[in-house]
């Protein structure tokens, strides 16, 4: 028996914020200092490390949880399954429903209980739980999926993967251009056909590096000493990604059974370009080999980092022809993988 993806959905949002977009914004350090350059500057030096020229944000009358039911529900159509089905309903997230305008995080009752609601789906043998995992928290997600099929516990599982970044950000924190919305969904089954999931790869490196993604207080120190956002030391992410990521999914890819030649595309959380290009070109070095062209599709230069979100909407965007010089056939092996928040990261490989 193998375990494979039927079916794949994604939302991304159609509100466009561009990088000329923040040229007003009161940047502003940890400290509530101002910077000693110009937004222009700012933003160029930003976009040469990112990669990133605009992001996308969710509607204002919309919530994390409306994307993943819309991401699910076209998940569910490409499988051509009955929702009635599905044993287990995994919703990946950090923030819950956040309102737009308001400063709380909502995640009573959890998100998987209210896309199943929005589904319409009335089997009470549909469990529905939430997957706090930081940014890895989708492939995540999937690896529990793995578990409960090949357990026998299930047969049929929803994975989905939403944020809404854009409700959590600083507006005078330099890093707020980073963060994006979407949601991305897949269903996964047991069959009979060779290939699926291959091999997975978890760790969570709490004792030194906890902390390096927080909430903490807005750069303006004087105000909303109560609220609280998204911050992180990019510093320190990017060197214990460098450091994990390649490790974890060279130990997963040996686990697989595949070569290094057998790998057609890798499919990296879209956190920081000059991160994932470095990421991919020392996994490579493991082998002695130089990344090959094309290896790595990104979208982060158009739709930013949404989280969880962000590998599956990438996976669906090339498998939907909308990414160029960019493809899956049927066969081909590829590998997952992510970090973020906890700090956590994950490797999956899989033959499509």
């Amino acid at each position: 028996m193998s375990i494979k993806m039927t079916g794949l959905g994604s939302f991304i949002p159609n509100l466009k914020r561009k990088n000329s977009d923040f040229l007003k914004h009161e940047f502003l350090n940890l400290d509530g200092s101002g910077f000693p350059h110009a937004n222009e500057i700012t933003i160029e030096k930003f976009k040469a490390i990112t990669g990133i020229e605009e992001r996308r944000y969710l509607e204002d009358d919309l919530s994390t949880s409306d994307m993943a039911t819309v991401a699910a529900q076209k998940a569910i159509e490409n499988a051509g399954i009955d929702p009635e089905t599905l044993d287990y309903l995994i919703v990946a997230h950090n923030y819950g429903d956040v309102r737009f305008g308001s400063v709380q995080s909502d995640t009573v009752p959890s998100l998987a209980t209210r896309v199943k609601h929005n589904l319409r789906i009335k089997n009470p043998k549909c469990v529905g739980y939430d997957v706090l995992f930081g940014c890895p928290g989708w492939i995540e997600g999937v690896i529990q999926a793995q578990a409960f099929i090949k357990s026998g516990m299930a047969k049929k599982c929803l994975v989905i993967g939403a944020e809404a970044l854009s409700r959590v950000v600083d507006n005078n924190d330099r890093d707020s251009m980073i963060f994006s919305d979407g949601s991305g969904a897949a269903i996964f089954e047991a069959s009979e056909e060779p290939g699926g999931i291959l091999a997975h790869s978890s760790a969570t490196y709490a004792y030194q590096d906890a902390h390096h993604i927080y909430f903490g207080k807005s750069n303006r120190n004087e105000e909303e000493v109560d609220t609280r956002y998204i911050k992180m030391n990019g510093r320190k992410i990017y060197e214990f990604a460098l450091t994990h990521v390649p490790e974890a999914m060279k130990a997963c890819l040996e686990e697989s059974g595949k070569s290094i030649e057998d790998v057609k595309k890798v499919f990296l959380h879209q956190a920081n370009e000059k991160m994932d290009e470095a990421i991919i070109a020392r996994f490579y070095k493991q082998y002695k080999m130089k990344a090959p062209e094309n290896v790595m599709p990104m979208s982060i230069h158009e739709l930013g980092n949404s989280s969880v979100a962000t590998v599956p909407t990438l996976l669906d965007l090339v498998i939907t022809g909308n990414i160029p010089n960019q493809d899956l056939k049927k066969g081909d092996v590829i590998i997952l993988a992510s970090v973020g928040a906890g700090m956590n990261i994950n490797a999956l490989v899989y033959q499509y």
